[in-house]
């Protein structure tokens, strides 16, 4: 090894803070030496980050250090060629913002135990602390709220600058032109306040100007307009601007933020990229209200197995409800007659049977615990028999995350977008599915509603997080038409209902991150 690469790698180490031992650099050079120029690279950069996530309690970094950097990476290599992982939503790794620091820590590496679905009362509070904390540090370095630059006045004329409530609370003279990021809440009946971390003030909506989105109580605003008098007179209201995926990576390396066995990100395994676009016709399917009690419906899966028999999909997601009539004293058994009825029907397509996943997402009104997000899976007492017959079945939570090669998917089934239109403070009229859209992806969350109305685990809240933004997310929503929107590089799709609507399905196909709008004709 050169004393050219040895310099380089000292210089990388300096630029994070990091001064290196010369028995550690060593131990680094000749784990480096029989790897090529181009992968060298990639691998001192995953050992930085590996020693970003480390609690060091020094900025010298010895051997031992660095040892478990690099067996770090190691079992990155090793657990990456796992193409397809389902995971559910009580899986999903819990991170907290350290302002001090700047960065993501998982909970877990902090020293706090495993959540609970038994929280205390401080939970709730830190659910809504976390929202705003993670879209606060992404919203402050948007390019509009970013400081001045001396010298370059004309490039940055349009410049904005975050208060926070305490500032305005602290006033006697009025103030002009106050943008203030903060939640919508209504402390006293019919009047709505603004809420962050430093307290609340009073809002009054009379003249303000919404732009595009489903405004909510409990979601989180950028509000523009003038103070006096302990009121904040607000003139526009609009969502905190959302980011780009790579965007977020850029700032904060491989974090895997989406969870699974690797603790970095899929996207940065090169082999499960060459996996990826090696199976160019891999495809996924999504059907939402697929009814196994129908007679019909079992029929069209039947024939959309027929189609698929000679090219299987790489995954099924089937999304309930299960049964046609919500939860009651039949339901059980006529669950368990449906899945039989399928698992035989699955088992005549022999290519389906042993190539593709079938991924189970319940419903709200499926067989389970009541109403809270994230809901369990299907009981192993309904599903045993299904998963003795059909081992490549897996039955997981609501919602559920998919990751297949280096493609992040979101999978959630809640008739949610009626429900935000329905609690929305200002509905638009029209164009509901694009609003509806601008509005998760800003948000960053699948359910930004109050509580009362989509009642959340307060532990497990992080596991509808929407950041960084992942490739795909299927809104399974049957009250709602067929959609597929795009918005920062990240699909919104809604299958509909297949089988209340006209047996309408969703293909895709990660290789392109291509949609494609299906339906099983009469």
């Amino acid at each position: 090894m050169t004393s050219k690469m040895r310099s380089h790698v000292l210089s990388a180490f300096k630029m994070h803070g990091y001064s290196v031992r010369s028995d550690a650099i060593n131990y680094l050079l000749e784990v480096l030496s029989p790897i090529n120029e181009v992968e060298q690279e990639d691998w001192i950069d995953r050992v930085l980050e590996s020693l970003q996530k480390q609690n060091l309690t020094s900025n010298i970094i010895d051997v031992d250090i660095l040892d478990l950097a690099v067996k770090d990476c190691d079992n990155v290599d090793e657990e990456s060629d796992q193409a397809l992982t389902v995971m559910s939503a009580f899986d999903v790794p819990k991170f907290f913002y350290n302002s001090e620091r700047k960065k993501f820590i998982r909970s877990d590496e902090l020293g706090y135990s495993p959540p609970s679905l038994l929280a205390v009362a401080a939970n709730k509070a830190e659910l809504f602390q976390d929202r705003y904390k993670m879209l606060y540090q992404r919203t402050s370095r948007h390019k509009l709220f970013t400081p001045l630059i001396p010298g370059f006045d004309e490039a940055n004329a349009r410049k904005f600058q975050l208060q926070n409530i305490e500032y305005l609370l602290g006033c006697t003279a009025k103030l002009r032109e106050i943008i203030v990021l903060g939640m919508i809440t209504q402390l006293k009946e019919a009047k709505y306040y603004l809420e962050d971390l430093t307290g609340a003030v009073e809002m009054d909506l009379s003249e303000a100007k919404f732009h595009a989105g489903l405004f909510t109580e409990n979601s989180f605003v950028l509000a523009e307009g003038w103070y006096e008098d302990e009121v904040f007179h607000v003139t526009a209201f609009g969502f905190p601007p959302p980011e780009p995926a790579k965007t977020t990576r850029a700032y904060y390396g491989n974090i895997n933020f989406f969870g699974g066995p690797s603790p970095h990100c899929g996207k940065a395994s090169s082999k499960l990229l060459q996996i990826e676009q090696e199976n160019e016709d891999a495809m996924i399917l999504f059907l939402s209200d697929v009814w196994l009690d129908q007679e019909s419906v079992l029929k069209k899966l039947e024939t959309l197995f027929i189609g698929f028999s000679e090219c299987p999909p790489v995954c099924m997601v089937l999304c309930g409800s299960f049964c046609s009539a919500p939860y009651g004293p039949n339901h059980p058994s006529l669950l368990k007659e449906g899945l039989s009825n399928l698992a035989r029907m699955i088992c005549r397509f022999p290519q389906i049977h042993q190539q593709t996943r079938l991924v189970f997402v319940p419903s709200s009104d499926d067989l389970g615990l009541g109403r809270i997000l994230p809901r369990p899976p299907l009981p192993n007492l309904i599903t045993e028999d299904f998963q003795r017959k059909i081992p490549n079945a897996i039955f997981t939570s609501n919602p559920c995350r998919i990751q297949y090669c280096t493609q992040e998917i979101v999978v959630y089934r809640e008739d949610i977008v009626k429900k935000m239109c329905r609690n929305s403070i200002r509905c638009p009229s029209t164009d509901i599915s694009n609003q509806f859209v601008k509005s998760i992806i800003a948000q960053g969350h699948l359910s930004p509603l109050p509580l009362h109305v989509s009642p959340v685990y307060w532990t497990f809240d992080h596991a509808l997080s929407l950041y960084p933004l992942p490739d795909l997310v299927c809104i399974c929503d049957g009250l709602s038409d067929p959609f597929d929107v795009t918005q920062i590089e990240c699909i919104c799709a809604n299958p509909g209902s297949f089988g209340a609507g006209d047996f309408n399905f969703k293909v895709y196909y990660p290789s392109s991150k291509k949609l494609e709008e299906s339906k099983v004709e009469s």
